[in-house]
């Protein structure tokens, strides 16, 4: 890894720690970068939830310090979540390099799209059953354990079904993503799809854009941040579509 890769994995990893704590889609970044680094695709995928766990746990800390609170009854959400990550880190491992790396690219253009037109948090929302909520989080669990990026735009999607002000669904996002996380995490390393290196250098870059982003939240201040996502997004799924 060259000098220049350890500053574009710092500061990209700032970037999108800011973005993944503001809204999500951060992901979209930080495979894109990794394998830019030189990390082959299923192997950047693992190596990026290192960052994506300790990015999540500052953001979470700096929610905390805000005076944002904890919804309380989460385990339909996070019951799910558990469960399907596990399931989704050990299929998404059974993909080549290449393929994995085409599949991201491919992946993206829905997220961009979906980042563009954000999901609105309504304040007034039917609740869904219980078994549709449990259904509903299994599969956005499923889907981080196996890709991650974006996971977050599609929780608030989801959450909005639940009547939460935005602060707290982001802070719900949080905490589902740290629990999803926790178990796929493992999975990757276990399977030898972590490269340290590269992976602790993103998590400085996440862990600190994390912090930052979480206040920008907070305060209001995430629109300006996601035109500059978009247009860096497009550019890395056109690179790695194209090979």
């Amino acid at each position: 890894m060259t000098w220049f890769e350890a500053v574009l994995l710092l500061v990209g990893g700032g970037f999108a720690g800011a973005v993944n704590a503001m809204a999500g889609g951060g992901s979209m970044l930080t495979v894109p970068l990794l394998i830019l680094a030189g990390v082959p695709g299923v192997v950047a995928n693992g190596s990026n939830r290192v960052g994506i766990l300790t990015s999540n746990i500052t953001a979470l800390i700096s929610f905390r310090n805000e005076g944002v609170r904890v919804a309380r009854n989460l385990l339909p959400i996070i019951g799910p979540a558990i469960v399907g990550s596990l399931v989704g880190a050990y299929g998404i491992s059974e993909l080549t390099d290449e393929t994995f790396e085409r599949v991201f690219g491919l992946l993206m253009i829905p997220l961009i799209i979906l980042t563009i037109f954000k999901p609105k948090v309504r304040e007034r929302a039917d609740h869904w059953p219980l078994p549709v909520t449990v259904a509903v989080f299994f599969l956005i669990g499923v889907y981080a354990g196996a890709i991650q990026a974006g996971v977050g735009l599609v929780l608030l999607s989801a959450l909005s079904r639940s009547g939460l002000d935005l602060i707290s669904a982001n802070m719900i996002k949080v905490i589902f993503t740290i629990c999803a996380t926790c178990i796929a995490l493992p999975v990757f390393i276990i399977q030898g799809n972590v490269r340290w290196g590269p992976a602790l250098l993103l998590a400085v870059g996440l862990s600190v854009g994390g912090w930052v982003g979480a206040k920008f939240a907070v305060r209001g201040g995430e629109k300006w941040i996601r035109a500059v996502m978009i247009v860096a997004a497009i550019a890395l799924a056109i690179r790695l579509i194209l090979g």
